[in-house]
This record gives structure tokens, sequence and C-alpha cells, in this order.
């Protein structure tokens, strides 16, 4: 975390409004997401909520600004800067009226005006041939190896529609670093806590919670499917398809 990616709460909070209703673009489990402009450019600010039930903390916020401070490539969304900052405000709790401490968490990415996958698959219109559909493949698909391939890799770990973003020419960004983490060496880690989108996340790891690099790649044949054939075509078949199968499909097809 550097110095020179520090951006003040009060900047972020006037090129939102404040955070309005207004301003919001979106709305997630770890937080909201609001456009601005920054320095003259179009940016999107992430506000992560605070005492959630996923458990934002210090930490997990730490280790997502120490992530995406590290990575740059042109499939991955990115960083433009981070506020931390703590204030005491006075609100009213049961009756009473007292200062409160409270902790912003925020993230400040690039906007891209395609919005997200997840948003784009169901539109008629979205990639109407092949070529595109498979550009897009092959940008998550390289912004995922190059991922893995950074000493120590990145798991993202929760590789899903509504986690890749698309630029105005359609090209894919992979989003979302909350879940993601650095692990050193190829052997298999293994996890008690669960958390991702089900669909996403392979046998292995809903049932003993192992990861490796098996599990973004699971995920990732998931994504690829449904680019291929629409958001619900991997329902179709889920239920013959071991993660080890998919690690396959996804090996044949993208090299991993």
């Amino acid at each position: 975390m550097t110095a020179e990616m520090r951006i003040s709460l009060h900047d972020l909070r006037k090129i939102t409004t404040q955070f309005s209703v207004d301003s919001r673009i979106g709305k997630g489990g770890y937080g909201d997401v609001y456009k601005g402009v920054y320095k003259g450019r179009d940016v999107a600010v992430k506000l992560l909520h605070v005492d959630t039930v996923q458990g934002i903390d210090d930490l997990q916020y730490l280790s997502e600004v120490d992530i995406l401070s590290r990575i740059k490539h042109p499939n991955i969304i990115q960083f433009l800067g981070y506020s931390y900052e703590t204030t005491s405000e006075f609100v009213e709790h049961k009756g009473k009226k007292d200062f409160s401490k409270h902790i912003y968490r925020v993230l400040c990415f690039e906007y891209l005006q395609g919005g997200s996958l997840d948003k784009r698959l169901p539109e008629k219109s979205f990639a109407p041939d092949w070529s595109k559909r498979y550009v897009i493949i092959k940008g998550i698909c390289e912004g995922l190896d190059f991922l893995h391939g950074c000493k120590p890799p990145i798991f993202h770990l929760d590789l899903k529609p509504a986690n890749i973003l698309l630029d105005s020419e359609m090209v894919p960004k992979v989003a979302d670093f909350g879940l993601s983490r650095f692990f050193s060496g190829a052997r298999t880690h293994v996890t008690k806590q669960i958390r991702g989108t089900q669909t996403y996340m392979p046998p292995e790891f809903i049932n003993d919670g192992e990861i490796s690099n098996k599990n973004d790649v699971f995920s990732f044949g998931v994504v690829m499917i449904e680019i291929m054939t629409g958001p619900t075509g991997y329902s179709n078949i889920r239920g013959i398809t071991s993660g080890e199968d998919m690690h396959r499909i996804s090996n044949a097809l993208c090299g991993f």
C-alpha cells in the first residue's frame, strides 16, 4: 500500500456527491459502487460495507489493496487508488445521540462503459458473432493466466460474470479481488471458509475446502460455457461435470 495511491476521503465524497444514490451504479454483498470524475477521467468508486456478515475487515481490505497495487494487465481492472480513514460521526442510537467511530474503506478504479458481463449475457444484442465471444473468452483467459503466473501466484477465487467488466470495445477485464489470495508453491491448500458463488465453485472446494489454481480454472470453464451458450447453459450439464472434468475442458481449450 503506497502513499502515492492514497486518495483523500474528502475527494471521493466530493466526486460521488457524498456517496449519493444518484451516483450509485452498482450494489453488491461487499460494497456499493459509485461513478465520479477524478482528475479529468471517469472512475468507479467502491465503498466497502462496514460490519457485514461476510466479514469485510482490515485484513481483507489490506489484502485486496496489496494485490491490486501489484498487478497491471490489459485484462485486469486498473486500480487507481484507495482511501482508508476513520471519522467520528454524530449519530442517534436507541433514542440517544453520541459520537460513533466509522471506518471508511474505499477503492477507486477505472470506469468501464460496457458494464458487467452478467448484465450483458442475457441481451439479444450481446456478441452477435462468434469472433466477438471468442475475443471475450480469450481476454478472460489471458487475465487469469497472468494472475496465476505472478510470483507468488494470485488466485482470484470469485471469478464469475458479475466480476468481469467490459470496456467500450468489449474488452474484458477481471475485477473484484475481495476474496483473492497469494499462494506460494503449487500444492493444494485447505480452508474452512467457503466463500463465493456456489455455481462457480468446484466440488472439491465446496465439499472439502481445497484451494488450488483449479478453483479459478473451474470457474472460468463455467463462465466460458455461459458465454458460448447463454447464462443458463451450464445448468444443463452441471450434474455430470466434475471439477476435474471442467479443468480438462478448460485446459484443452485455453492451455491452462
